[in-house]
């Protein structure tokens, strides 16, 4: 394992409340051991890209209702492809080399996984996208 491999893992939250059993499948064990730590490590950041996208979208999102944010959220990862993308990079960026070689024996099973984790993430911290953050920062 190369020194920038170990260094990723060292960087990794642990979340003590996930389990790992001899009976997962490939792709739930890899959601675990790795998509799971690297977005929860990646959280922060992936806000502020979602604050930016509302930004660059005329900030339609903040004269939503909730439920329409939600499906706001879930539109932009799903149908915004060059969104949809950036958030992928910033997840598969964060793989050791033996994790990337894992991730391409099913990317698209695996994309899934991590674009439903992302967008649960960002959906339980709807609230972090309020318009009063937004009018401080300008």
């Amino acid at each position: 394992m190369t020194s920038r491999d170990h260094q990723l893992l060292a960087l990794r939250p642990v979340i003590s409340s996930l389990r790992i059993t001899d009976n997962m499948s490939h792709e739930e064990r890899f959601q675990n051991t790795t998509l799971r730590p690297i977005i929860k490590l990646q959280n922060d950041l992936l806000i502020e890209v979602f604050k930016n996208y509302i930004a660059k979208h005329k900030n339609v999102f903040y004269q939503l209702t909730l439920e329409r944010r939600l499906h706001y959220i879930e539109n932009a990862i799903q149908k915004d492809i060059k969104f949809r993308n950036a958030l992928k990079g910033m997840v598969i960026g964060q793989f050791t080399t033996v994790e990337y070689l894992t991730y391409i024996e099913n990317s698209s099973a695996l994309n899934k996984r991590m674009m439903t984790i992302v967008k649960q993430r960002l959906q339980n911290n709807i609230q972090l996208f309020e318009t009063s953050d937004i009018l401080k920062a300008v």
